[in-house]
């Protein structure tokens, strides 16, 4: 059974990320499919695929599971409001 996978540099979250309790400026995203970050690289956080950036963020941990990606990362700076 194959997996599909797509590679991404830009984590585009739609407004559906989720703040970690306890943890500042850090965000939990679930994604459909499996997707493949740079893990502890900064990447482009946009709020949709076509809209502009609003800011920086660092990918902390991935989680694979029933066909959806799990990512964890860190706000690193924000050129907007969240």
């Amino acid at each position: 059974m194959t997996m599909p996978l797509t590679l991404e540099w830009t984590l585009v979250t739609e407004g559906k990320e989720h703040r970690v309790e306890d943890q500042e400026n850090q965000f939990t995203l679930t994604l459909p499919g499996y997707r493949l970050y740079p893990i502890h690289d900064e990447i482009e956080i946009r709020r949709h695929k076509e809209s502009d950036q609003i800011g920086f963020g660092e990918i902390i941990e991935l989680t694979w599971k029933d066909d959806t990606t799990i990512c964890t990362y860190e706000l690193t700076s924000l050129y907007s409001v969240n």
